[in-house]
């Protein structure tokens, strides 16, 4: 058979661009990775550290696919997903789970860390509240595997009208809070009137007056543009927010162990890496709200909040069935 010029100059061309391209392979897995939130935030950071190096670690084997700003749904749905391994994993915050893991709801007392230092000491990799959680997701059987918890930075209040100055400010404030009865005990204690909203829900909620005030991460305020709703910042730093790294049971199942070994270490550098992230954000993040955004700050002293919440740790605690995960955290 006799190929015309043109056919020829095609297959060439042909050629030499996959030369170019290089040879192409399909990885043997893909790990669908969903957060919640916009970014600038950690735990996107956090996605694409460990992105990086699943793939870069597993030699291609594995692919990585990351969906923010809940495109894959609401956390307590994602949750449901990743035990069917339809969803692989997720980097949220604890207090969305309490659904599924009522035992996270301790993470949301506040006060109960000085800094992010100390929580890190207390909760991260190799500690015994991390292997305390891993029990609890085995006994609840949630379908999903625990790789590390870690943090996201500090929580803050903000409110559509009111400037917080003190306790005294948040009487009969409606506040959102999610799914957790410590969110909705706490608050309740300084009279707010706990309103359980989603996060996915939280801006229109805000917009509409279904609530009056909110508390968030400040990362989780700038990227969500919840300053538009509730432009009154008031740094109480109430809580320092938790965050787990989890991975569905029949993905993981599925890995073999070299590669378990590979996600495994990427989520626990990774945890290091959003908390490092979440020092740099809470820093940077206040000026800039203040100076492109138009947000009103104050910084209320915080012994004043302390003296209302600190009385009712241990009763809120053994009311919620929660005082074993409160020892370990004291202890």
């Amino acid at each position: 058979m006799t190929l015309g010029r043109r056919t020829l100059l095609a297959l060439t061309a042909g050629v030499f661009t996959l030369a170019a391209a290089g040879p192409t392979f399909a990885a043997d897995y893909t790990l669908r990775i969903h957060t919640l939130v916009k970014s600038p935030h950690p735990y996107n950071d956090m996605a694409a550290a460990m992105k990086e190096e699943i793939e870069a670690k597993s030699d291609g084997q594995i692919a990585v696919e990351i969906f923010d700003s809940g495109q894959l749904g609401q956390d307590p749905a994602v949750i449901g997903e990743m035990g069917f391994g339809t969803i692989d994993l997720m980097i949220s915050t604890t207090s969305n789970a309490v659904q599924q893991i009522p035992e996270y709801a301790i993470f949301t007392m506040p006060y109960l860390f000085t800094s992010m230092d100390e929580a890190l000491e207390k909760v991260g990799p190799g500690s015994p509240v991390q292997a305390h959680f891993e029990k609890v997701y085995e006994e609840r059987g949630v379908g999903m595997k625990l790789l590390a918890l870690g943090l996201s930075g500090t929580r803050n209040m903000s409110t559509a009208d009111t400037v917080v100055n003190g306790p005294d400010d948040l009487k009969g404030l409606k506040m959102r809070t999610p799914p957790s009865p410590m969110d909705a005990k706490t608050w309740s204690a300084f009279g707010m009137l706990p309103v359980t909203v989603a996060w996915g829900e939280l801006y229109a909620a805000m917009q509409t007056g279904v609530a009056d005030a909110m508390e968030s991460s400040l990362p989780g305020y700038t990227g969500s543009k919840l300053y538009e709703v509730a432009p009154n910042l008031a740094l109480t730093e109430h809580t320092i927010q938790v965050n787990h790294t989890s991975i569905s049971e029949p993905t993981w199942n599925k890995l073999p162990e070299d590669l378990q070994k590979v996600v495994q270490e990427a989520a626990v550098s990774a945890n290091a890496y959003g908390v490092e992230k979440a020092k740099e954000y809470d820093g940077a993040l206040v000026d800039r709200l203040v100076s492109d955004h138009g947000v009103e700050l104050t910084r209320p002293e915080k012994e004043p909040f302390i003296e209302i919440l600190a009385p009712l740790q241990v009763e809120l605690a053994k009311e919620l069935d929660l005082s074993e995960e409160y020892e370990l955290l004291k202890n």
